[in-house]
């Protein structure tokens, strides 16, 4: 019998994202703005566009690029969903930002304890 998996919810978002990739023929630039404009769209909490920071981040978008995004789309999704997305995004790039302090720090005393033993 098979064991399951310890993260299923997060295991098949992944799969599905995976396949949703092979199968998709855009340029990477037009993927993420596509997903963005989505999330907007559905009013996705902050963890959902956490998972397209650092996709958008490698694509080299920068915070304009972004905001010409929600001006384009706010007159089709509406300014209440465009004004709940720019508050959803500031708290996933937050998130973002605390992870990768967390990360750092951790590296460094690890570096730390690896030189004085």
């Amino acid at each position: 019998m098979a064991t399951a998996p310890e993260t299923p919810v997060l295991d098949t978002i992944a799969a599905m994202t995976i396949d949703s990739i092979e199968h998709c023929h855009m340029d990477e630039r037009t993927l993420i703005l596509s997903r963005i404009a989505a999330l907007v769209a559905m009013d996705a909490p902050a963890i959902s566009y956490l998972a397209h920071i650092n996709p958008a981040i490698k694509a080299e978008f920068t915070v304009e690029q972004l905001q010409d995004l929600l001006v384009a789309i706010a007159p089709v999704v509406g300014t209440a969903r465009v004004m709940s997305a720019a508050g959803h995004m500031a708290k996933a790039f937050g998130v973002a930002l605390a992870l990768a302090e967390s990360e750092a720090e951790a590296i460094a005393q690890a570096e730390a304890d690896s030189r004085s033993a």
